[in-house]
Parts: structure tokens; C-alpha cells; sequence
């Protein structure tokens, strides 16, 4: 992390109209990644590592955050997303773009994005934050900043966070627009999953969040929100989440959480769920087992802003759309020290409740570890349906029930 010092003349905050000079240290960082994806299912009658199965990104992310003094701050991020010319012989797809090109390598070295743009200002114990953000799963698990691409996805939003209760964090927000994974650039509005289809009411959310931690080794969060009527009914959803360290109750080497909430369209079907994990240590490898339901209801369980990812303990690397609606699913988990990193395993057991039965199982082998400074992540995936939905052959009809992904890449913070 770098400080700079600028003289910023004529700052202009919050329409107060007041005129100054003010020295500003901003303080700089960021990322540099590489990151690169082979699977089965990208191209027909192609094997993986083919330019035709593979997908790559190189991308650059500053962060600057200054004070601004009495209590204001302000924080800017810009993202730039390149291919290094991967696409010429690697290659044929981009893990992310911007300027509404998804996946277009022709152009997609040239992709720049002011992906956070946001005031903040302190009053008493509350700290309101304005503009482009990210919004942590923690505190807004229906429409969180997602960390599995080369970059996270953002939100427009006003967000407060107020400490005024001893051990309790209360969080209210209004959330309009976000962008997604494959265009980083334009900013849309948030998206629901109706009938496995995405759909984008013309309005924001408001949310409420509340997070105690009154009992030491216990952290409670219940969450709401409320979804305007648009292009889709109005929407209230909820949401809770439980998560206690035996050891620190009950001097029980075990973690467990449980999980719950609703979707609730108006006129059309709620959408119910709810999940439990439990993992412990043993002999230096960390077990879990993870489970979720979800049921038959109107919408899909997935995050409102990308409608990809679930706030579910059984989300693994590829799995979210086969357990985010009318299903069953048991996640086991092992982790454990291997060289200078830690390597994962996790499997996934789905059952299909709805009429295609198209039961799903997935195998994640994960390595990470540090090389030369940066944080490098390995994985290969394993995905097997009932039914055969991956590779298409060349009239486009789907011919496999397994699909393969490895996915590789490297990161450098500064």
C-alpha cells in the first residue's frame, strides 16, 4: 500500500457547497491477475487446453481511499481488463469484459472500468458509505460481491452501518444496480430467477440487516429485503443465518451453522430453504459436512445482483444451478496442510426434486499456495448429471452427462 499526497482545490461534498483546499493522502493499492479456464463443455468436438475450450484474462485493479477530513472519506477503484494477445493462439474467450462485449477477444484488450466510486461519512456510530461498492455475503447474503472471478462484481448502492447497540451491527441499504461477471462495465438492475430464467425488475432492493455477536462464539445475522414491483411482483425476501465455535461455548472442537429463509413473490409461489454445516479438526485435516433443501417455489435461490452464486453452505465451484432450486444436496469437505499450501476436496451429492430428476454430483480438488509473492489457486472439476446436458456435438444436441474444468491463477496484491 502506497500514500500519495494531493492538493485537491475546490472540493465540493454532498451538494454542502463549501469551498477549500485540502491536502488528501490517498492511499494506493490493488491487484495484478492472471487467470486462465479449460472445460469439456466450452466448444463441441474439442478437447480441453484446445484454444477453442479456454478462457483467459489478465486484469490490473487500483484502489485509492483518502480522508477527506470531518469525517468524510472517499474511495475509487479502476479495473482494466486485457488477454496479454492470449487469443491469438490460447484462447478463444474472456473470463470478463466491460462496454457490453461479453466474451468479444477481438476487442477485449482495451476494457477499462471505474468499478467503485463511493463517499463516506462518519455521524456518531454510524457510517453511511454512497455510491459504488462492494457489498460483503456477511452482512447481505442475497446480493453480495462474488470473489470467484479474476474481479468482483459491484453494486450501486447507499448503505449505513450503525454500532449504537452494544456487539450489534445493524445494517440498512438501498441497492439499485450492479454489474456482473462477463461485463464489468455496465451496471444493471438487480435480477431474479424465475422458472430458471433470469429476469430484471425495473427496481432497486432495500435491506435491513442485523448481525449480534453478544455471546462470545456466536454470531447471529438476520437479513431482509424488499424488492419493488417492476418488471417482476413485488418481492419480500428473508433471511438468516446461525454460526457457533463449540470450543469457545462448550470446549467442543466443532463448528456448526444453520441456515434458513424465503422468497416471497407476490401471487406466485414462495421459495423456502434452509442448510446446516458442521466441520472439525482432526489429526490436522479439517472435515465438514454440509447440507441445503431448497424447494419447488416461483424463484431461485441465487444472488439478485449476477444471478449466479448462492448464499448456501453447499456452494462449490460449478454447482449453483442444480442446488439452487427444488433439490437436496450433502456436501462433504476435507482440507488439510500439503507443501507450502493447503489442499481441498469437496464432493456434492444432489437430488432433484422437480419432474426432470436430473440428479448432480461434483468432485472440487483445490491447490492453493504462494509462488514468487502472489496467491496461486489450482482446481479441477468434475461434474456429472443424470441427464445429459454438457457437450453439445455439432448439431447442438447435448451428448454428455460429465463436464471437466480446470481452472488456474495467480495473484499479486500491493
Amino acid at each position: 500500500m502506497t500514500k500519495i499526497k494531493l492538493s485537491l482545490i475546490t472540493i465540493s461534498l454532498l451538494s454542502i457547497g463549501t469551498m477549500a483546499q485540502a491536502d488528501v493522502d490517498l492511499k494506493i493499492g490493488g491487484q495484478a491477475v492472471i487467470y486462465y479456464q479449460t472445460e469439456d463443455a466450452k466448444a463441441p468436438d474439442t478437447d480441453m487446453f484446445n484454444k477453442d475450450a479456454s478462457s483467459a484474462n489478465f486484469g490490473l485493479q487500483l484502489n485509492a481511499n483518502g480522508d477527506l477530513g470531518n469525517d468524510f472519506g472517499l474511495g475509487l477503484q479502476g479495473t482494466a481488463l486485457g488477454t496479454l494477445g492470449l487469443e491469438d493462439n490460447l484462447v478463444s474467450d474472456v473470463r470478463q469484459s466491460g462496454l457490453g462485449n461479453n466474451g468479444d477477444t477481438t476487442n477485449a484488450s482495451n476494457y477499462f472500468a471505474i468499478t467503485k466510486a463511493y463517499l463516506t461519512k462518519k455521524v456518531a456510530n454510524t457510517t453511511l458509505k454512497m455510491g459504488r461498492q462492494e457489498l460483503p455475503k456477511s452482512l447481505s447474503p442475497l446480493a453480495f460481491s462474488e470473489n470467484w472471478n479474476v474481479f468482483k462484481n459491484t453494486f450501486d448502492a447507499i448503505v449505513a452501518i450503525n454500532s449504537d447497540i452494544p456487539d450489534t451491527t445493524l445494517v440498512g441499504a438501498y441497492v439499485d444496480r450492479s454489474n456482473n461477471h462477463r461485463d464489468l462495465t455496465t451496471f444493471d438492475d438487480l435480477q431474479t430467477g424465475a422458472s430458471g430464467a433470469s429476469v430484471r425488475p425495473d427496481s432497486g432492493a432495500y435491506m435491513l440487516t442485523a448481525q449480534n455477536k453478544s455471546v462470545k462464539g456466536l454470531t447471529l445475522t438476520g437479513s431482509y429485503y424488499g424488492i419493488p414491483s417492476g418488471a417482476t411482483p413485488h418481492v419480500d425476501a428473508f433471511w438468516l443465518d446461525a454460526k457457533s465455535d463449540l470450543n469457545t461455548l462448550a470446549q467442543l472442537p466443532v463448528k456448526v451453522g444453520l441456515q434458513g429463509g424465503q422468497l416471497n413473490p407476490d401471487g406466485l409461489n414462495d421459495t423456502k430453504a434452509v442448510g446446516a454445516k458442521i466441520s472439525a479438526k482432526t489429526n490436522g485435516v479439517n472435515l465438514s459436512l454440509a447440507y441445503s433443501k431448497v424447494g419447488s417455489g416461483t424463484l431461485s435461490l441465487q444472488n439478485v445482483g449476477t444471478g449466479v452464486k448462492t448464499p448456501l453452505y453447499t456452494q462449490m465451484i460449478g454447482n449453483q444451478n442444480f442446488i439452487s432450486h427444488d433439490n437436496d444436496t450433502f456436501v462433504l469437505g476435507a482440507n488439510m496442510p500439503l507443501g507450502n499450501g493447503k489442499l481441498i476436496a469437496k464432493y456434492d451429492l444432489t437430488t432433484d426434486n422437480s419432474s426432470t430428476k436430473n440428479d448432480y454430483n461434483e468432485l472440487d480438488l483445490i491447490y492453493k499456495t504462494k509462488l514468487l509473492g502472489t496467491n496461486v489457486f489450482a482446481a479441477y472439476v468434475m461434474q456429472k448429471a443424470d441427464n445429459k446436458i454438457f457437450a453439445k456435438d455439432g448439431s447442438g444436441t447435448a451428448t454428455e452427462d460429465t463436464n471437466n474444468i480446470i481452472r488456474i491463477w495467480t495473484r499479486y496484491n500491493f
